[in-house]
């Protein structure tokens, strides 16, 4: 699909009074919008200025007057010198295409004066023909991904599972190759050498049948679980998650659940956030935490909760953290 612009530009000279412009003199159309960008068509009767050209050529260039807004466009320039009968020479007819990343495009020898002394005036005159044409490609409209969706229904039928999980007593069905695809722990438990002859069920511990139901979730669709997946405490919930998370090596769900905890960081909640982040290995999360719990207004209020209480004895080393920062 594709959106053209077309446009024609003529110069007429005198031939004579072409001889009196200074090399590097130039004569240009009107700005010309086309393909979201603003477009000029520059002729040098005598030539651009380049000591090599020496004032032997008429140059003609298409210069871009506006930064690019893509790069999803094509520009070309053709120019043609008209003759005696008003046809376009076919001898001295050039196309060139406009690159996006430059400026200036164009023919810096594209006729010798000479030439046109010879062949081409006209009562002393000669025409420049110039045509520009610039072309938008316009994309097909792609749907958004939907490899998620399927696969969350793949995991609701349960159709084609080939290994369940037994969480508390509570089953779920899975299938291996989505669970090996997505977390090496589950890969080295079903297909390397951790596996066993018979791998149809495996009971997990240390993890909540609720826990585990929306990690699996995760791992078929990679979307952020909804609020109805969180139960009463959607805080404590991605604590869970995020303990999960680290458990299985899911790293992008790591990183959600830290996102989430601090979005509702408090004073109540940032001391059992802390000693989540730094159980379970999420460095990002506790500097966020350090650094909210060290806050003027925020320290003295949170050296008072009984979550500092259980952070103080956990992981004594924190405080010597938080003493430096408060200190410095």
């Amino acid at each position: 699909m594709i959106d053209s612009c077309s446009f024609s530009h003529q110069f007429k000279f005198n031939y004579l009074e072409t001889e009196k412009f200074a090399i590097g003199h130039f004569v240009s159309s009107k700005d010309i919008s086309a393909g979201g960008h603003l477009w000029r068509i520059v002729c040098y009767p005598r030539g651009c200025g380049r000591e090599e050209h020496n004032g032997e050529y008429l140059s003609i260039y298409l210069v871009r007057m506006c930064e690019p807004k893509d790069d999803d466009i094509k520009a070309t320039l053709e120019a043609s010198v008209m003759d005696r009968g008003g046809a376009l020479f076919s001898s001295h007819r050039r196309k060139v295409t406009h690159s996006i990343d430059r400026k200036v495009t164009g023919f810096p020898r594209f006729v010798k004066r000479s030439v046109l002394d010879s062949f081409y005036l006209t009562n002393g005159s000669f025409i420049i023909t110039c045509d520009l044409k610039v072309m938008r490609k316009e994309p097909l409209d792609v749907p958004p991904s939907d490899v998620g969706s399927h696969l969350g229904h793949l995991l609701d039928c349960a159709d084609g599972s080939d290994v369940s999980f037994v969480v508390d007593g509570e089953k779920f069905p899975a299938h291996w190759a989505v669970l090996a695809a997505r977390s090496p722990v589950f890969k080295a438990q079903l297909l390397g050498s951790m596996a066993g002859a018979n791998m149809s069920s495996i009971t997990l511990h240390g993890i909540a049948p609720a826990t585990f139901k929306v990690l699996l979730r995760f791992m078929y669709t990679d979307a952020c679980p909804v609020d109805d997946e969180l139960g009463d405490s959607p805080d404590d919930m991605f604590a869970h998650l995020l303990a999960a998370a680290d458990r299985f090596v899911l790293d992008r769900l790591k990183i959600l659940c830290a996102r989430k905890l601090w979005d509702n960081i408090s004073v109540d909640r940032v001391a059992a956030t802390l000693i989540c982040a730094e159980t379970h290995n999420c460095p990002q999360l506790k500097k966020k935490c350090i650094d909210f719990i060290v806050e003027e207004n925020n320290f003295k209020k949170v050296v008072l909760t009984h979550g500092f209480v259980q952070l103080a004895q956990q992981f004594p080393s924190i405080l010597d953290d938080l003493r430096e920062k408060v200190g410095a």
